[in-house]
């Protein structure tokens, strides 16, 4: 795979540590770890590999990925593997449905300062929501199977968090017998949606700031004060939240895709990247409310880093997590039994699916790596090199570059 012109690994090398310099007291070990492992990321500080073309003989240095999942490059093998794991997920229906919820801005700031909590709660206010309303008999009636994937950022950076729910158009019905489908283009009022995630998120809210799991610092101190706290939901339970229900997917293949692209993906690609000159990067954005109009965004080097590290979530929290009769402990028995109420045939997993070629990656999945000389080869690991004797190799390929 071509590797892009600039990436955020170079703004990384070249300003992150004087960024935690300037920035370090508001810096979070984990926010540091991450900006750190991504500047490193492929490179002799983490080691490589030694490839083996298995036919023409041709051999390479691979330098190692540091597998962070906010890094824009480790990404796509990563995507690669979970997706493998959902294709048996798949169900044999019309369409997917693709539904948003957002919390409203004033919650951002909070929501840094409380990242776990608060994801949490997005997490929990959308899956009961969708629950609650698909469960009543003037609805679906039934159990509905979700997808759920959390993004916290918005075009231009900024804390913008949403979570994006992939469902199946239908519900397994209470006595399990059958599969009550949707009507066609349409899953549940999103009206009704919205002024329910609203309800159970201001809810939530009260009942974490009770029981005193919620932190306030700098700016937010007055919400440490209750009467400051509430006043804040109680303003917001006047205004509309946003619920947005995109057009559905026309089938599972549809799906499979989308999510290939969608479900691992990092505050910004490499591809947004415009420049980086002068201290200054340049990437590209869409602008919502100017229609959808694609822009360039200008930020001095340290405010982009700061604006990415925004996005670096808790140590272990999970941001796609599965609901419903597609939920860990459920799907291995409720999947077989909606696809054979849908009259599909066990699928087979015996094949699994093909990496597409833009989500191989460099070892340990190297098998899937073409040799760049003969074309119709496999790149195979032949040894392991440590840090300290790739940064020898290194060194010494830029002594023999200068000298020739």
């Amino acid at each position: 795979m071509t590797r892009p012109a600039l990436e955020v690994a170079d703004i990384f090398r070249a300003h992150g540590e004087t960024y935690l310099a300037s920035h370090g007291a508001a810096t979070l070990p984990q926010q540091r770890k991450v900006l750190r492992r991504i500047a490193a990321c492929r490179t002799d500080a983490l080691g490589a590999h030694l490839l083996h073309c298995d036919r023409c003989g041709h051999e390479e240095i691979s330098y190692n990925s540091c597998r962070d999942r906010h890094c824009p490059k480790c990404q796509a093998s990563q995507a690669a593997e979970w997706l493998n794991g959902r294709v048996a997920d798949l169900l044999p229906v019309p369409e997917y449905f693709h539904v948003v919820f957002t919390l409203p801005a004033e919650l951002a700031p909070l929501a840094l300062q409380n990242k776990a909590i608060v994801y949490g709660l997005l997490f929990k206010a959308a899956w009961e929501t969708l629950s609650e309303v698909a469960a009543d008999p003037k609805h679906l009636g039934g159990q509905i199977g979700c997808h759920m994937i959390l993004h916290t950022w918005g075009q231009n950076l900024q804390a913008h968090p949403h979570v994006h729910c992939v469902i199946p158009g239908g519900a397994l019905a209470p006595d399990r017998s059958r599969w009550i489908p949707c009507r066609l283009g349409f899953f549940l009022p999103v009206a009704v949606l919205s002024r329910l995630f609203r309800g159970k998120c201001l809810a939530l809210m009260k009942a974490a700031f009770r029981e005193g799991r919620l932190s306030f610092h700098g700016q937010l101190q007055a919400l440490a004060d209750p009467e400051a706290f509430f006043g804040l939901l109680s303003s917001l339970r006047d205004k509309k939240w946003i619920v947005y229900s995109k057009p559905p997917f026309a089938g599972p293949e549809v799906v499979l895709k989308y999510l290939a692209r969608y479900t691992h993906r990092v505050a910004i690609s490499n591809s947004r990247l415009v420049s980086f000159e002068d201290d200054k990067v340049a990437f590209r954005w869409k602008d919502y409310s100017d229609g959808d109009r694609e822009k360039t965004m200008t930020l001095d080097a340290e405010e982009f880093i700061r604006r990415f590290l925004l996005h670096v979530l808790p140590r272990g929290f999970v941001r796609i997590r599965h609901y419903g009769f597609l939920c860990n402990r459920s799907r291995k028995t409720l999947v077989p039994l909606c696809r054979a109420l849908l009259g599909q045939e066990p699928i087979s997993h015996d094949a699994p699916p093909q990496q597409p070629r833009e989500q191989q990656d460099d070892p340990p999945h190297s098998k899937h790596i073409r040799c760049p000389v003969c074309n119709s080869g496999r790149m195979v690991v032949l040894d392991y090199i440590s840090p300290l004797a790739a940064r020898k190799l290194a060194s010494l390929q830029l002594a023999t570059a200068g000298s020739s």
